[in-house]
């Protein structure tokens, strides 16, 4: 390599402007002549003709590529750039894709990028419309930032997709994910703002055939339009319990915090058992746990003292968040995530004066296919002579405990004294919330 010769001024000084810029230059060529596994992109032409997979383009300023749209090959595509604004794609051609797969036979890799803008601004435009070669591509991307864009597109059976420090801003951003995705997509240290006034479609949306097998996550910071959903996804979408994952959300519509807002998610609820969304500010947030409450009191027949039996009544459950309850009490756990929960109960059961009662929870392991009784969880308390002639004993209970997934508990009793029967007051309850 040649020595470079440093500048000096008429004085005799090193001009140390000079220096940097010769320094600069000296770089630069020594990047694109001896980085060999990098092609420097200047013109849409350098991205218009044949993909070569084994390189890395790299964005040497902002590059308007008219209608010249870039085929993904099966091999995959990585781009970068200096940052998101100095390096960037931009088009405002109509009817325009600027990322595509050659065809519905003939696919795409892996689509990786960092580093640069995207602006597709063109009526019935969109940014990628991509088909996974095996379903094993990712679809990755680092400190991207779309702007204007009118569509972000459509991406079928990629396995993964990762955004990391991306930013939507201005136009209408909608991705469209489509078909199987065996791992999962997360967006995160992500920022949404300036969105277009008529935008109506979500941010992101359920495609053709769409089931992601792992999760969804993402703790984006996102300020909507009046009209715009954040996404638009169904339980159906996701076969696995708690892989929606919205955790740490800044959700705002024209700034302002509407949590309520049922049109933030139309058609997923924080309830259902695919969501678990946690510590969002503007978006509300899943508490897994439910309470059952005796609605209509039965007599419970004790035919044997010191004998424990299955309480009685008619039971409805109120609050359930990945639990369900049956009239006859059980609490079921639904959900695989979280499995350790706190019980409280507030109980009032009538017999006969001065018995002792006793009252217990029994879990069904499904696992096991077999009733553990929960033997920490007995208490016993005698039955009280009130003004009246109301002779009844009072429960207030707090215990911890582990249910997997289909695991149920329902409550037992027995009377320590005698044969007498037992009732379950109206207003009685118990309630699992996770720990």
């Amino acid at each position: 390599m040649a020595i470079t010769t440093l500048p000096a001024s008429p004085t005799g000084e090193i001009n140390h402007n000079e220096v940097r810029e010769k320094i600069n230059e000296t770089i630069a060529v020594t990047n694109e002549t001896e980085l060999t596994n990098r092609i420097v992109v200047r013109s849409a032409s350098d991205l218009s003709g044949v993909i070569d997979s084994t390189k890395e383009y790299f964005l040497d300023g902002i590059i308007d590529m008219g209608s010249n749209e870039i085929t993904v090959p099966v091999g995959g595509i990585n781009i970068k750039g200096y940052d998101f604004n100095i390096s960037g794609l931009t088009s405002s051609a109509s009817n325009y894709v600027m990322f595509k797969s050659e065809s519905l036979t003939v696919k795409s890799g892996d689509v990786l990028g960092a580093d640069y803008l995207i602006s597709v601004t063109g009526t019935n435009s969109k940014v990628y419309e991509l088909y996974s070669t095996t379903g094993n591509e990712a679809f990755e991307f680092e400190r991207i930032n779309y702007n204007n864009c009118t569509s972000l597109g459509d991406l079928y059976d990629y396995r993964q997709g990762l955004e990391s420090g991306t930013g939507r801003f201005g136009g209408s951003p909608t991705l469209t994910l489509h078909g199987l995705w065996a791992g999962g997509y997360r967006i995160t240290t992500s920022i949404v703002r300036g969105l277009s006034g008529t935008m109506t479609d979500p941010l992101f949306k359920e495609g053709t055939l769409f089931q992601m097998n792992s999760r969804f996550l993402s703790d984006i910071n996102c300020d909507l339009p009046a009209l715009a959903p954040l996404l638009d996804f169904q339980p159906v979408n996701f076969p696995n319990p708690s892989t929606l994952q919205l955790q740490g959300c800044e959700i705002t519509r024209d700034g302002i915090y509407k949590a309520g807002d049922s049109n933030l998610t139309p058609n997923v609820d924080k309830k259902d058992l695919c969501s678990s969304w946690k510590g969002n500010n503007g978006l509300q947030n899943t508490f897994v746990g439910g309470t059952t409450s005796v609605t209509s009191e039965e007599l419970t027949v004790v035919s044997a003292g010191s004998t424990w039996y299955t309480i009685e009544g008619v039971f409805t459950g109120n609050g359930l968040e990945h639990f369900s309850a049956s009239a006859d009490g059980k609490l079921t756990h639904n959900g695989n995530s979280p499995r350790e929960f706190q019980l409280t109960a507030s109980i009032t059961l009538e017999s006969s004066p001065n018995n002792e009662l006793a009252v217990r929870w029994q879990k069904w392991d499904d696992s096991a296919s077999a009733f553990t009784p929960l033997t920490y969880t007995e208490s016993i308390r005698p039955v009280n002579s009130l003004v009246g002639g109301r002779d009844v004993a009072f429960f207030t209970l707090i215990f911890g405990g582990i249910l997997d997934q289909n695991d149920y508990i329902q409550l037992q009793v027995k009377n320590n004294t005698g044969n007498n029967n037992v009732t379950m007051e109206s207003g009685s309850f118990f309630r699992l919330e996770e720990r």
